[in-house]
C-alpha cells in the first residue's frame, strides 16, 4: 500500500490516573488540620471542586469540616496578614500650600 493512501493512525497516549486527595485511611474531621489545610488557599478560601479533583460528596464533607474548624477557632476565617499592617495615609503626605491674605 502506498504511503499517501494509508489511513491516518492516531497515536494513543497513556496517562496516569491521579490519586484522590482523600485516601481511605484519612479521617475527614475538623481536627485533622493537615488534611484540611490542603484544601484552603493562601487567602483562606476553600478551593473549588475542579481544583481539588474530588467528588461532590467529598467536597461537601471537606467544606463542612473547614467551617466547623473556623467556628471552633482552630482555623482562621482570613489568612490575610496585610489586613493588620498600618498603612501611611495619603492626607499627611500631601502638602497644602498656605494662602497669604
Amino acid at each position: 500500500m502506498d504511503k499517501s493512501k494509508r489511513p491516518f493512525l492516531k497515536f494513543k497516549r497513556s496517562f496516569r490516573r491521579r490519586l484522590p486527595p482523600i485516601q481511605s485511611g484519612n479521617r475527614n474531621d475538623y481536627r485533622n488540620m493537615s488534611l484540611i489545610s490542603r484544601f484552603i488557599s493562601e487567602q483562606g478560601k476553600i478551593f473549588s471542586i475542579n481544583v481539588n479533583r474530588m467528588t461532590l460528596k467529598e467536597q461537601r464533607l471537606v467544606t463542612l469540616a473547614i467551617k466547623q474548624a473556623r467556628i471552633l477557632s482552630l482555623l482562621s476565617f482570613l489568612n490575610n496578614e496585610k489586613q493588620f499592617e498600618r498603612t501611611e495615609s495619603t492626607a499627611t503626605t500631601t502638602n497644602f500650600k498656605a494662602r497669604n491674605k
